[in-house]
């Protein structure tokens, strides 16, 4: 498996906090969206949803540790073998030197006008699999 070749940092926010004083679950989504919004920022230059004529089908989350107030995760990203219209993503959540969550995404390119999905533009494929060395 390769490893990751991005990683970006999130901060823990106050309101991230449950009322054990560890992050909540459902958070642990919006750290992925941010990571993968910085990622496609970086390696396919768009700079909004708009652009991105794409959506996520699919989220999967596997908790293996509790983050508390940490002042911040690192999110670590790598895509796996694009499909036509698909970019499946997989992701270590880590606070300090320790993985706590592992997650994996499958976002799908969509015609934003129809609804259906459409092939994902030749100049994304290649984009990402450079910066990835697939």
């Amino acid at each position: 498996m390769p490893e990751f070749n991005y990683e970006t940092d999130v901060s823990v926010r106050f309101q991230d906090l449950d009322v054990a004083g560890h992050v909540n679950n459902a958070v642990y989504v919006t750290y992925l969206e941010e990571a993968r919004v910085d990622y496609l920022r970086e390696v396919l230059g768009v700079d909004g949803v708009e652009e991105l004529s794409a959506v996520v089908a699919h989220t999967e989350i596997d908790y293996q540790k509790p983050v508390r107030d940490d002042s911040q995760v690192t999110i670590a990203l790598r895509t796996r073998e694009l499909g036509t219209s698909s970019i499946p993503m997989e992701y270590e959540v880590r606070a300090g030197d320790e993985v706590v969550a592992t997650a994996e995404t499958v976002m799908v390119t969509v015609d934003y006008e129809t609804g259906e999905t459409r092939p994902m533009p030749e100049s994304w494929r290649e984009q990402i699999e450079a910066f990835e060395g697939h």
